[in-house]
């Protein structure tokens, strides 16, 4: 009789320990299940520990949880159950001495008889147990529990924790990276718009600046055209013996001076052109002139420069007019600094050839000279604002380099081509293609 009660009572035993035992591994896994549903989920770093920090505190019935991690840019995380303790820096540093130093996966206060900082440092937090967060072999942070609300952690509690230590440093580690590269990006987006916003504030104050310089330039130039026109009248009075006879000598040093105030003002008409070119002020108007009336008396001119450099201008031009629809003073402008170029990059005792042909639809001007050329790898920039080859510079230092750019300005305003061949040391090619209204006006030449 008794054996059939111990029988009975041994199967009773062992169902309600297989019950408990199936319970517990039931509960193990939905805890593991919402630690994993955390870990995956893209939380912020600080809201993924309080959250696994509150679902360890309800498996384990702990008084507090709590975690702290640092992060890669060498600031730390400090995150748990409500009122928890926040562990300092260096407590943390104190606790990587002791872990590495005795390769420990953990720690319970009470039985570190050996280390009495350490188990002091636990009780100051009111923490019975601790268990750093590894990655690799760096610890990454450390997870602390506060002693169980009713009895003692069981081997069960513990290992509940420690079945979830690796999953969690790798979440940890994860969510700690991914919140720093956010604040790198957050900190160079702001800093970005700083640097947009002064760069728009540079710009600004630039586009002031510049509006006026070229205002300035307009109007000093305006200022400086006046008197010098009346110079060179005077100076052109004196040579035409409107004053009296002169000398030989003083014919010479007074066309001197009257080719220097021409330069003057045609130097003063290119800064007045750049300016209405900057401030969208460069306006083409056109009216029909005679294209080789212009070109012949450009040419006069210029004589004078040309027998002071002992070189000779040859015109090849048609007889009849050539009439084009132009703006005849920047066309002037453009005729005269080609010519002008050629004289003072010519080699003496040579000739400036000028040329002027109609064809059917278009009249062609070239100016040929077998002066210095133009450097080949310097060809592409010639004809942008203030632009000078380096042998131009040593031959000529007072250029200004806005003369070629004027001329490309004034012939693309015309619906025309710029042309230009150079060949470094043998000489160069400039001209220009102008459209004719009519066919009926052209020669073929």
């Amino acid at each position: 009789m008794w054996l059939i009660v111990i029988n009975f009572l041994l199967v009773v035993g062992s169902a309600i320990y297989l019950a408990w035992a199936v319970h517990r591994r039931r509960q193990q896994a939905l805890f593991h299940l919402k630690l994993i549903t955390i870990l995956t989920s893209s939380v912020a770093i600080r809201d993924l520990l309080e959250r696994v920090a509150t679902e360890v505190q309800k498996a384990t019935n702990a008084s507090q949880v709590f975690f702290f991690v640092y992060k890669p840019d060498g600031h730390h995380v400090s995150s748990g159950t409500k009122d928890h303790l926040r562990p300092t820096v260096s407590d943390c540093h104190l606790l990587e001495s002791y872990f590495y130093r005795t390769g420990r996966s953990s720690a319970r206060a009470h039985s570190l008889h050996d280390e009495a900082e350490i188990r002091r440092l636990l009780k100051s937090y009111r923490v019975d147990f601790v268990m750093p967060l590894v990655r690799g072999e760096q610890i990454i942070g450390f997870l602390f529990m506060g002693p169980k609300r009713h009895g003692v952690y069981r081997s069960y509690d513990i290992g509940m924790v420690f079945d979830i230590k690796n999953e969690l440093a790798i979440a940890v580690q994860n969510a700690a990276s991914l919140e720093a590269v956010k604040e790198l990006n957050a900190n160079l987006q702001q800093r970005i718009e700083s640097a947009t916003d002064e760069l728009r504030r540079s710009n600004e104050q630039l586009r002031g600046l510049d509006t006026a310089k070229d205002e300035f330039v307009s109007m000093a130039s305006h200022q400086l055209r006046t008197p010098l026109t009346s110079v060179k009248g005077y100076i052109s009075m004196v040579l035409e013996g409107d004053a009296g006879k002169i000398t030989k000598m003083q014919r010479q040093l007074l066309r001197e001076a009257f080719t220097s105030s021409e330069r003057m003002v045609r130097l003063i008409d290119d800064f007045l052109n750049v300016s209405r070119v900057q401030t969208g002020k460069f306006m083409i108007d056109r009216r029909p002139v005679d294209l080789a009336k212009i070109v012949k008396q450009e040419i006069k001119a210029l004589e004078t420069t040309a027998e002071s450099r002992d070189l000779t201008l040859k015109l090849d031009a048609p007889a009849r007019p050539v009439m084009v629809n132009i703006d005849e003073g920047k066309i002037r402008q453009v005729i005269m600094n080609f010519i002008d170029n050629a004289l003072y990059y010519s080699k003496p005792d040579s000739e400036i050839r000028v040329s002027l042909k109609v064809f059917p639809h278009e009249a062609r001007l070239e100016v040929i000279d077998h002066g210095i050329g133009v450097p080949a790898r310097q060809q592409a920039h010639l004809f942008t604002k203030f632009f000078r080859a380096d042998n131009a510079r040593t031959q000529r230092p007072d250029g200004t380099g806005v003369g070629l750019y004027l001329a490309k300005m004034v012939i693309d305003g015309h619906d025309g081509k710029l042309i230009f061949a150079s060949k470094e040391g043998q000489g160069s090619t400039f001209g220009f293609r102008l459209p004719l209204e009519h066919a009926d006006d052209s020669d073929d030449k």
